[in-house]
């Protein structure tokens, strides 16, 4: 994957993965997305799975198909540079039609992004307003 302004690479290991699990998420309609800050290189590091609740093999992996080129087509334009992000199907991923799973992630995205925003205003503490003498 790549394409971006900042490389996009795979999560391929487990102990990436569980580090994700702690992280914030977003449950968007067949989708949810977690998302991790890590403080090293710059790259988006990307993960998909799909538990035997969606189905035998060849629906987990038909969802994870549909999952990686929603992931190819959206996280260029929205993922942030130095983050983590997986991708867990829920039920109906493989049949939900293909704008909707797109709108999913998009939403998912947006919202992580936003509510990390707030997250670091909020930690900034309360802006002071200007002293008028």
């Amino acid at each position: 994957m790549a394409g971006a302004a900042f490389d996009i690479e795979r999560l391929k290991k487990r102990p990436d993965f569980l580090a994700c699990a702690q992280a914030p998420s977003c449950a968007k309609g067949a989708v949810v997305i977690q998302a991790r800050r890590r403080d090293d290189q710059p790259l988006v590091r990307v993960g998909f799975t799909a538990t035997k609740r969606i189905g035998g093999a060849v629906e987990r992996n038909r969802a994870k198909r549909r999952m990686r080129e929603a992931a190819r087509l959206l996280l260029p334009a929205h993922a942030s540079p130095g983050f983590d992000y997986v991708f867990i199907a829920r039920g109906g991923v493989t049949t939900r039609p293909w704008d909707r799973l797109l709108d999913d992630v998009k939403t998912a995205l947006l919202r992580l992004a936003a509510d990390r925003d707030g997250r670091t205003k909020a930690a900034d503490g309360p802006a002071t307003p200007p002293q008028h003498d």
